[in-house]
C-alpha cells in the first residue's frame, strides 16, 4: 500500500514539475502566496500524502484570486 501511495505521489509531483517547466514560464505571474501554489502543492503532497496533499493544494489554488488571501502561507506539517 505504501508503494502505491509513493508511486501516486511521485506521478503527481512529476506532473506539477512538468507544469513548472513547460507552462508556468509562458503564463503571467499571478500567484498571491509564498510559496507559489505549485511549490505548495509539491510540499503538501510530500508531507501529507497524495489524497490530503491534493485536497490542500486545490483549496490553496481556489484561494488564489483577487478576493482570496495572500502572503506567506506554508504547508502545515502533520503531527
Amino acid at each position: 500500500m505504501k508503494q502505491i501511495k509513493n508511486l501516486i505521489s511521485s506521478l503527481m509531483i512529476l506532473m506539477i514539475k512538468g507544469y513548472q517547466l513547460l507552462l508556468s514560464p509562458i503564463l503571467p505571474k499571478t500567484c498571491r502566496h509564498l510559496p507559489t501554489c505549485s511549490e505548495y502543492a509539491i510540499e503538501s503532497i510530500k508531507t501529507l500524502g497524495p489524497a490530503k496533499g491534493l485536497m490542500k493544494a486545490i483549496i490553496r489554488i481556489l484561494k488564489c484570486n483577487p478576493f482570496g488571501s495572500s502572503g506567506y502561507d506554508p504547508v502545515i506539517k502533520r503531527k
